[in-house]
């Protein structure tokens, strides 16, 4: 096997503390929606003094690792919590009020945290070209599947499941790391997740340079001092300034407005449905590819849209994103030649804290998700001026409903109901945002060298989407023959 576990842990916080999250609208809707999977892959090169990497990694930065994780979890308790969910029942006691899930951490929880060694290419994997999409799941843990659970939270019986896995894998000899991630979607979106990595990623860092005697010259972000306070023995105490406090992170549900009982119409919907355990989608039959729009590509589309409709303001996402929609639909074009009048969609989740009224706290924890949507029929997308087109939808969207108070969500209470009227469409989505720069997380090593969404694995047509030195990143996971058709497309767009 190219790669092989060596050790698979259960993290735990620090002792003391329980609770339990309530979940709001927001979350439930993703309850049953596939695992997010992320790998960022992290050059390592061994320090110069070292002469082996490999038992620098085991005996020194695994145990760090280890260490920082439980301290996070301190300050994350429900990431190292369960998903508790009612069985549906066929027969109701209808003097029974069954409760909706929670996520909830009781003392003795954890999150499991795998180790592995892995003789794969590193340089293959972290490429841009097209590779074969089944062996990145070497690199991710499975969620656990569901267990009995006494249901004495619900007034029921239930099943529990953890919210999280983790996994660190070595490409010996001091090549490189790869860190996988996999979440059920309900604990929290993107601005969530990214906030805990950042979180351990920081307490790390910052263990390994204590550990190495290097904590006198650290130049230290507020939040970073206040984990050091917490990860350093007293002897480093008073090398650390702790002069800017860390503000809490913000688990209360009752921060989200809900006057319609949304929550409530969502699990009329949801509790009849069980739950499941996940799985890879392998074999996927696709290739994974990455394309860079750099700065001055970005700029000539902008000015391509700017040519073409004077006074419409365009932001760098949109002229990414419209320009992958419409180079993806082309690619198909022989194979819908016949569906000219049928719709294209292009949907969005856009991080609305700041977007409604009143706003929730930047440093909420939890899903605080709405969505941005354009439709345009197949003939005018492939078009000559599809590009443009596009882009005047998705700006439109977002100016007239999406960065609108009172539109953003507007028939909320419908979105469960709306769900089915878009089975089947044609789509394209989009995992990750450059505004989450989950690449620039630096657990000791720099930038990552590379992220893959594996989610997008599991979706017809999805791209993610992230910062790079080079650009803006798109990911794209397809059939090899329609990934060789639309990175002719996309070149020859942008040449």
């Amino acid at each position: 096997m190219p790669t092989k576990v060596l050790e698979t842990c259960r993290i735990s916080p620090p002792a003391g503390g329980e609770i339990s999250v309530p979940l709001s609208f927001f979350d439930l809707p993703w309850i049953h929606f596939h695992p997010i999977r992320r790998l960022l892959f992290y050059e390592y090169p061994p320090p110069p003094a070292c002469s082996d990497s490999d038992s620098l990694f085991f005996e020194t930065i695994v145990p760090q690792l280890k260490r920082s994780l439980s301290l996070t979890l301190a300050r994350y308790l429900p990431v190292a919590g369960n998903l508790v969910y009612p069985d549906p029942d066929p027969d109701p006691d209808p003097d029974v009020k069954v409760k909706k899930p929670i996520i909830r951490y009781v003392a003795g929880d954890s999150v499991s945290l795998t180790v592995a060694e892995s003789t794969c290419d590193f340089d293959e994997l972290v490429g841009n070209c097209a590779r074969d999409a089944d062996q990145f799941y070497d690199f991710v843990p499975q969620l656990p599947p569901p267990v009995a659970d006494d249901g004495s939270s619900c007034n029921c019986k239930a099943k529990a499941v953890p919210v999280m896995a983790l996994k660190v894998t070595l490409f010996p000899p001091g090549r490189g790391i790869c860190f996988g991630f996999v979440n059920n979607h309900c604990l929290g979106d993107a601005s969530s997740i990214v906030g805990f990595i950042q979180a351990w990623a920081d307490t790390t860092k910052l263990l390994l340079l204590i550990s190495a005697g290097n904590s006198s010259s650290l130049s230290l972000r507020g939040e970073e001092k206040l984990l050091a306070l917490a990860a350093a023995e007293d002897g480093d105490r008073d090398i650390i300034d702790s002069s800017l406090p860390l503000p809490p992170v913000i688990f209360d549900r009752s921060v989200i407005s809900d006057p319609l009982g949304i929550d409530d119409i969502f699990w009329e919907v949801l509790k009849k449905v069980p739950l499941k355990s996940s799985t890879f989608p392998v074999p996927t039959n696709r290739v994974r590819a990455t394309f860079t729009l750099h700065p001055a590509d970005i700029e000539k589309l902008k000015n391509v849209v700017s040519g073409k409709k004077p006074g419409l303001v365009v932001s760098s996402f949109v002229v990414t994103a419209s320009y992958v929609w419409r180079c993806l639909v082309k690619s198909g074009e022989e194979a819908e030649a016949d569906d000219d009048d049928e719709y294209e969609y292009f949907i969005f989740a856009v991080d609305i804290r700041g977007r409604i009224n009143p706003p929730v706290p930047a440093n909420y924890f939890g899903n605080c998700l709405s969505y941005g949507m354009a439709k345009i029929e197949h003939r005018e997308l492939v078009g000559e001026e599809g590009f443009v087109i596009a882009a005047e939808a998705v700006a439109k969207d977002i100016k007239n409903r999406v960065n609108n108070k009172e539109e953003v969500l507007k028939g909320a209470e419908n979105w469960m109901s709306d769900m089915k009227k878009y089975q089947g469409i044609r789509v394209l989505g989009v995992s990750g945002s450059p505004k989450f720069d989950l690449p620039g997380v630096d657990f000791g090593w720099g930038r990552a060298r590379k992220l893959e969404v594996l989610s997008i694995d599991g979706e017809e047509y999805s791209m993610s989407l992230c910062r790079s030195g080079r650009g803006l990143e798109i990911g794209l996971s397809l059939p090899r023959p329609r990934m060789e058709a639309f990175a002719a497309l996309f070149t020859q767009g942008i040449d």
